[in-house]
């Protein structure tokens, strides 16, 4: 009779068990709930209370709440955060689908549906598998610059994330007590506390030891088949009863699956730092342009031309800055800008695509101090409007709260590194704001509204 993935004799690697699955469910326990943490805290850092200039996620209602008001200091904490979220969610895929394979001959058990609380672990099984696979998909995209889904990927990332981490919850709630039983009732350890390696009192007795010394349970186990190296667990469903002879240790698969978590990392954490070391980020994207070298040689995300900014548009002679506020417009040609009192601030760049550079030395003129000219007072500056000169994109409108505006480091940049921005940078003038997402950090400005947002 032909073997159906419906029935268990099917799956008959003898690496699937409770252990194994327990050891990688804890893994993706800690880990995910740090990708949730450090996700919300981009999310505050985008300023979402500032509707509907930054956050044009539609209809969010309470998953929309609005954490606290991002902080300007540390001005590294954005490259932390997002450098954290972004490495670790590579480094997670490895363990992700090590997770995926044990777990699958449990999508195809039947009856789908024993009791009502298995079927709700099934529901949520099904929802977190559907949405880990949505999640990391379209992060792995957006990292790569490659937006290849349909509508925004902050929106759809947003939704995907409260959809998966509800059913991560779920399942949590009803499966990490089993894991963490597994871990601690697993039997016939050998030294190397490997379930089942050889050396264990199993191996002693020469029972059903495999080309790599998989020994079976302790004397007078049930519910696990010889070989499998794993605790009894009868009702688990991942032990094969007809498994295949073990080639490779449980030591050895996870091994093998750190490895590709450290390589992934290996391959892609250069991205946050500027030289050489971000040659060795292979497998992330180096933004939209080559930047070269000398002062302007940083990441370059979008290019002047991608977003339809001409060189006519942001000559000396075209190009004016309006200031509003308070029912008052001034405008400043980038001459009358250099002529404005200047200063300098060392401050990186990070983005949600996860990369960063190291501190560039800006200089240009405080936010407070162009607020100034409009009428208000330095330390009462309040929010900001920064409209952009390009028209392609998301966030060619962007929003600054009240103390990002106040912080002196702060700036309208007219120059970078001792040099004058470039088309690519933002020349004529761009914002830079310590601790701020990337796209914040408006580029080719036009128009500054300050006022209540």
């Amino acid at each position: 009779m032909p073997r159906s993935p419906f029935t268990p004799a099917f799956w008959r690697s003898p690496l699937r068990g409770p252990w194994f699955t327990s050891v990688l469910g804890v893994v993706l326990l800690v880990g995910i709930t740090a990708l949730f943490v450090t996700g919300l805290l981009s999310y505050a850092a985008y300023n979402p209370n500032l509707s509907p200039v930054n956050d044009k996620t539609p209809d969010k209602g309470l998953l929309g709440f609005y954490l606290f008001s991002w902080p300007t200091d540390p001005p590294w904490l954005y490259r932390l955060t997002q450098g954290v979220h972004v490495t670790l969610g590579l480094a997670l895929i490895p363990v992700l689908l090590a997770k995926l394979w044990s777990v699958v001959p449990k999508l195809f058990a039947l009856p789908p549906a024993r009791s009502l609380a298995h079927a709700l672990e099934r529901l949520s099984l099904l929802l977190l598998v559907g949405g880990a696979l949505f999640e990391f998909t379209t992060g792995v995209l957006n990292i790569q610059l490659d937006y290849l889904f349909p509508g925004s990927f902050y929106t759809l990332h947003f939704y995907g994330a409260w959809v998966f981490i509800a059913a991560f919850v779920t399942h949590a709630a009803l499966r990490v007590p089993t894991a963490l039983r597994n871990l601690r009732q697993v039997r016939g350890a050998g030294p190397s506390g490997d379930p089942g390696v050889s050396g264990g009192p199993g191996a002693q007795q020469g029972r059903a030891d495999g080309p790599r010394g998989e020994a079976g349970p302790p004397e007078g186990g049930t519910g696990a088949p010889p070989g499998s190296g794993e605790p009894p667990c009868p009702e688990d469903g991942l032990v094969s009863p007809d498994p295949l002879p073990p080639t490779v240790s449980r030591r050895g698969a996870l091994g093998f699956v750190g490895g590709g978590s450290l390589l992934l990392v290996a391959t892609s954490a250069g991205r946050s730092f500027d030289g050489p070391l971000r040659e060795t980020a292979l497998l992330t994207s180096h933004g939209g342009a080559e930047p070269g070298s000398g002062p302007a040689g940083f990441q370059i995300n979008k290019t002047a031309a991608s977003r339809g900014v001409t060189a006519a548009e942001t000559s000396e002679e075209a190009w004016r800055l309006a200031v509003t506020g308070k029912g008052r417009t001034v405008r400043l040609s980038r001459t009358e800008l250099r002529g404005l009192p200047l200063y300098s601030a060392a401050l990186p760049i990070a983005c949600v695509e996860g990369w960063s550079t190291s501190d560039q030395w800006w200089r240009g003129v405080r936010l407070r101090d162009l607020a100034g000219l409009v009428g208000y007072e330095e330390d009462a500056a309040p929010a900001v409007l920064v409209e952009s000169l390009q028209r392609h994109g998301a966030f060619r409108v962007a929003a600054l709260r009240d103390n990002q505006v106040r912080d002196p480091r702060s700036l309208l940049a007219l120059f970078v590194n001792g040099e004058p921005l470039t088309p690519d940078h933002g020349y004529p003038a761009r914002v830079i704001v310590p601790a701020a997402p990337g796209v914040l950090n408006t580029k080719w400005v036009a128009r500054m509204t300050f006022g209540d947002l």
